[in-house]
């Protein structure tokens, strides 16, 4: 089994916020869609670290308690993206592969953070996979400092 390096990240400071992007909350008719670009975004993260199943989500049921938690951010009618907030954490920070390389990785991350600082939380906190370095080097710039490394396996 490969090892797996997780670092928690945190955010203390304030946030600027976009007042031209927006999201709008998970809706249960999004399910198959949101399904399919979480899994195309994950998939080859699973499979290189050897997490099964490489396809995490596969039922509605698997969503039903985050949902309230998660904001798509739709182009054209469709996801283009999303984030998922719980209290103080920023979770789920996805973009279709389509869209990825234009910026709005960043975009959705600034969004989740502010929703987050809008709910009174003075911190933000994120985890993410030392494989994923590209994020990782997004939340960096951001702002983000890394507040403990741990093996996961």
């Amino acid at each position: 089994m490969k090892e797996i390096i997780a670092y928690e990240m945190s955010f203390k400071d304030s946030v600027k916020p976009d007042k031209d992007f927006s999201c709008i909350p998970f809706q249960r008719k999004y399910w198959d869609e949101y399904m399919g670009i979480y899994n195309e975004c994950f998939y080859e993260m699973r499979k290189d670290l050897e997490i099964e199943p490489f396809n995490f989500y596969l039922d509605y049921a698997q969503m039903q308690d985050k949902a309230a938690g998660t904001f798509l951010y739709l182009h054209d009618g469709a996801i283009a993206g999303a984030v998922s907030c719980y209290g103080n954490e920023l979770d789920d920070l996805i973009v279709k592969k389509s869209m990825q390389g234009k910026g709005l990785g960043k975009k959705l991350l600034l969004w989740g953070m502010n929703y987050i600082k809008e709910q009174r939380y003075n911190e933000i906190v994120l985890h993410v996979a030392g494989w994923n370095k590209n994020t990782m080097e997004m939340y960096l710039k951001t702002g983000f400092t890394v507040q403990k490394e741990e093996k996961v396996r």
